[in-house]
């Protein structure tokens, strides 16, 4: 009996202990925080919540990055050259203080002295090497410049660009070298392609829309028939567009040029086969002749301001062509 008796209060002491509800502990309240306090971290722990259940665009594509400004210089001695026009180019350059620097000591007062300058090469249908250019021509530019537009009135050749040093002597030093440009045509070009001519048929069918003669045409078909026999008879059996196909001859044309330049005292007076020329304020001068086949001498005479000094050098040049 007192078995049972035991049995049935461990029995009430259980069923009372599951249906009895306990207390609440929040985790967040622990410490010396007072209820109000608890009650602010709450709300905000619950403001965090909702705010993770949406999704901000603007907080998962990456903010966009400023572009960087392009800088002044590479530290890098290069010169392009860059088409403007048929008649223009523009080049642009930079050149290295070592370079420079190393310039300045191999060529001593030299460097002072020389005159920065840009030669401009004619290399139209050639491999240039540096000494095979059909002409050149030279802009004399200050020492601050990196870039200089060229009048080249060349349309359709091709250029190519020198930024060096003319010495006293007239020894022109290369520092950098630019690419090589094509200028385009001023005119109408020359060649043609036949590839690109209207076959009768296409011709039909382009041109004959406007006469009515597609499919769906409404006029009738003899007078669609006298259109076509008007169109392509024996006197209109080509279409306006094609150009008649022009025989071509080959052929091939060489000449020569010969560059005469040089310096001397500015003040002095200068002339070449007995001719005056005006000399640059720095007394260099550069002038071109047109070489023949044979012997050509060309003295060029200085004179001292005070006429006491002369000097004549005279090149002397074979041209024989075969």
């Amino acid at each position: 009996m007192k078995i049972w008796v035991k049995i049935k209060e461990r029995i009430k002491k259980n069923i009372f202990t599951i249906f009895t509800p306990k207390p609440k502990k929040n985790k967040l309240t622990t410490g010396h925080l007072g209820d109000s306090s608890s009650k602010e971290f709450s709300s905000f722990q619950e403001t965090v919540a909702v705010n993770t259940k949406f999704s901000h665009p603007e907080n998962i594509c990456p903010s966009p990055k400023m572009p960087h400004d392009i800088p002044f210089c590479y530290d890098q001695d290069k010169i392009v050259l860059q088409v403007r026009d048929p008649h223009w180019v523009h080049t642009y350059w930079e050149l290295r203080n070592q370079t420079l620097g190393g310039l300045r000591i191999r060529l001593g007062d030299e460097f002072a002295r020389a005159r920065r300058v840009l030669r401009v090469y004619d290399v139209t249908n050639i491999i240039f090497n540096g000494s095979n250019a059909n002409s050149f021509f030279d802009i004399q530019i200050n020492d601050f410049a990196n870039s200089w537009y060229i009048d080249t009135n060349g349309p359709g050749r091709a250029f190519c660009v020198d930024l060096g040093l003319m010495l006293l002597d007239g020894r022109f030093i290369t520092i950098v070298r630019s690419n090589v440009v094509q200028t385009p045509t001023d005119s109408p070009s020359w060649i043609t392609d036949e590839e690109w001519m209207i076959p009768d048929e296409m011709f039909a069918r382009l041109y004959g829309m406007g006469f009515g003669l597609g499919k769906s045409s409404p006029v009738g078909g003899a007078w669609q028939e006298r259109i076509k026999q008007g169109l392509f008879s024996s006197g209109l059996s080509s279409s306006p567009v094609r150009k008649e196909v022009k025989e071509r001859s080959f052929w091939m044309k060489v000449d020569c040029e010969l560059i005469v330049y040089g310096a001397t005292d500015p003040s002095a007076k200068v002339t070449v086969q007995g001719k005056s020329i005006n000399l640059r304020p720095d007394g260099t001068f550069t002038l071109r002749f047109w070489l023949p086949d044979g012997k050509q001498c060309i003295p060029v005479k200085a004179v001292s301001e005070d006429k006491v000094e002369e000097r004549v050098i005279t090149p002397i040049v074979n041209r024989e062509t075969k």
